[in-house]
């Protein structure tokens, strides 16, 4: 993606159900469950890289001794600053006495990270500071077991208005305004009341209050606990999270906005946020990995039973598209073929582009996530260019010498890699002029490889969000090629719409599809339309929720995705010799590749929840009223 977006953060949760001891004999060391939970980090990356953090959670624990440890990270590299801090205390008794350091028993005895409940934490900063407070797993602490909480997740709620209302009226004074403090205080809420529920009915049956402790932890009702603290919740969500006494749980919102997936065998539980990941570092078929349901939770049991029950009534599945076309690692085998039907899909709108005429376009892709799209727009093109010879054969059958049935057989697409992308350059401290030229050279291409004035250059990207380094660094750097054309293809389509359940897009203004169909409205004079939506929008400000209507899709209702395709190609000339066309994929298209996930809010408007309609509606007053502020 040449736009960088920051979007939903990556979970992995470890639940050992053997002993320590068992670990070491199998696989060689104690510290397994701590290198798979590494792993599982490491190779989530893509989902966060402004933070990192890791939560442990032991069993049986004597009073007086630590049973829940965590470290976090902001730093450049949170993911290798994190488990150093996990390695170091065990390092440092290696250096002394290597065996006793990798002595099981010792380990449990000595090393805060020697536990049987590991849940990490990758994190984007979307919204909030990046200081260290805000990253997760974040805690809850009490002097009952079963009133400490762990938490981490991948969510975005849009009531959290409502929530911290409801918290006040609980008698609660948050120590801070966001979901997340939110998330744990509500949970936190309902795990307190569960307890003093539990507590009483014991106290009545005669028990004392050592042995209540052990009945409420062998007993406890998670379910319950998540049923009461969720029941309004509006967002996308998949929330993790450790109980004191070793109940675990990880669950998902209605709609299955947010993945995840888990696998289960004797030895131990696995929780990520992606399929792929957990097959990787297990070593596992697909088949073996399952997805946690929306509306449900995977809860673990102390005793390492485990269920799946219903949390909150499933809706709709709408689980995001945008998580197939870019956010996701592209390694899992249905993302892999989602992404290349992707682009094989824009095979008949490239050769409208380019006028059918490919013997003169030279066909490439923007570095890096756009590479599998790019081999499916190139199967298209081969197919296209296949049925052509096998017409002029046909057509000519008798009548071709040997060198031109050659010439026709050889007939290829003309693939080159044009676009390169270096090492982030720093833009160290500058004025405007003087920083745009180094983000400028961010990209480099490839020269002698158009003919100048002849080809036209074909290149696809993932999406195209804001625009902003396409003029800024890319169209400009492709422009010293001098293609006659260039054709910039975008495997998704146009993004219309703010986010609200974890993507960095919560502006109108900021994106290039929003500026072409404001542009439209005053050049053919229908700017009335835009003060219409406007009055829309306010009368319905302070309504419910559930009442708030998306009135912003009326803006592109006059014009055709050409048209507005067409607008954006204008927005993007200023400054580039070549023509400039761009060619976005059709939300039918998208639900072709992509049948199972088909939350499409950003491109259709058609949000999965209520308070998506109210961060729209919030978004486009705020562009009227010229507030460049978030809409949530």
């Amino acid at each position: 993606m040449s736009d960088a977006l920051k979007h939903e953060c990556g979970i992995a949760f470890i639940r050992l159900l053997k002993p320590l001891e068992y670990y070491h004999m199998k696989y060689g060391s104690w510290m397994y469950g701590i290198n798979k939970i590494y792993l599982l980090m490491e190779k989530q990356r893509n989902r966060g890289q402004d933070g990192a953090g890791l939560a442990c959670l032991k069993l049986d624990v004597p009073a007086g001794k630590r049973y829940i440890s965590r470290v976090r990270s902001n730093s450049s590299r949170p993911i290798v600053d994190t488990f150093e801090m996990v390695r170091r205390p065990i390092e440092a008794v290696a250096e002394r006495n290597k065996d006793l350091a990798f002595n099981p028993n010792y380990a449990i005895e000595n090393f805060d990270f020697a536990g049987q409940l590991l849940l990490g934490h990758l994190r984007y900063g979307t919204f909030g500071k990046n200081d260290i407070e805000n990253v997760h797993p974040v805690l809850r602490e009490n002097n009952w077991k079963t009133k400490n909480l762990v938490l981490s997740g991948n969510f975005n709620l849009t009531n959290v208005d409502e929530m911290f209302e409801q918290l006040l009226s609980f008698g609660q004074h948050p120590k801070d305004y966001s979901d997340t403090v939110t998330i744990l205080e509500k949970i936190g809420y309902r795990l307190d009341q569960m307890n003093e529920r539990m507590i009483e009915e014991y106290k009545k049956e005669g028990y004392n209050k050592r042995e209540i402790s052990l009945l409420i932890e062998e007993n406890f009702d998670l379910t319950t606990v998540l049923k009461r603290a969720s029941e309004n919740w509006d967002g996308g969500y998949v929330i993790a999270g450790m109980v004191g006494h070793g109940d675990a749980f990880v669950m998902r919102d209605p709609n299955g906005i947010r993945p995840a997936s888990y696998y289960a065998d004797d030895e131990l539980i696995v929780v990520a946020s992606e399929r792929s990941v957990i097959q990787t570092v297990m070593n596992v078929p697909a088949e073996r990995v399952s997805e946690i349901k929306p509306g449900h939770a995977l809860i673990i049991k102390k005793s390492g039973e485990y269920i799946m029950p219903e949390i909150n009534k499933p809706l709709e599945r709408k689980s995001c598209s945008f998580e197939r076309i870019y956010f996701s690692r592209g390694s899992d085998a249905d993302i892999y073929k989602e992404r290349k039907l992707l682009g094989e899909l824009l095979t008949p709108q490239i050769l409208k582009a380019i006028d059918n005429d490919t013997d003169n376009a030279v066909f490439s892709f923007i570095p890096n996530t756009a590479e599998t799209a790019f081999y499916g727009m190139l199967k298209g093109i081969e197919t296209h260019m296949l049925e052509s010879k096998i017409e002029q054969i046909i057509s000519r059958r008798g009548n071709l010498s040997n060198d031109e049935l050659r010439a026709i057989i050889n007939t290829r697409p003309r693939v080159e890699k044009i676009a390169i992308k270096d090492v982030k350059l720093r833009t160290f401290i500058a004025d405007d002029s003087g920083r745009h030229d180094l983000v400028e050279h961010v990209y480099d291409v490839t020269y002698g490889t158009i003919n100048p004035g002849v080809d036209r250059l074909v290149i696809i990207d993932d999406s195209i969000v804001r625009g902003t380094t396409l003029r800024r660094s890319i169209l400009k750097i492709l422009d010293r090629l001098s293609p006659a054309e260039i054709v910039v293809v975008s495997s998704s389509p146009q993004i219309r719409y703010p986010d609200c359940y974890g993507i960095d897009m919560a502006k109108l203004t900021e994106f290039i599809a929003f500026q072409a169909v404001i542009n439209l409205l005053r050049e053919t004079g229908n700017s009335s339309l835009i003060n219409d939506i406007y009055r829309k929008c306010k009368e319905q400000q302070y309504k419910n929720r559930n009442e708030i209507v998306n009135y912003v899709k009326e803006l592109y209702d006059p014009f055709t995705d050409d048209q507005v395709s067409e607008q954006i190609a204008r927005i993007l000339q200023p400054g580039i010799k070549s023509k400039v066309k761009v060619v976005y994929q059709t939300v039918e298209n998208l639900h072709k590749a992509c049948p199972n996930d088909t939350g499409d809010w950003y491109f259709t408007g058609n949000y999965p929840t209520p308070g998506g309609n109210k961060v729209v509606n919030t978004a486009f007053i705020n562009y009227i009223e010229g507030r460049n502020v978030r809409a949530y």
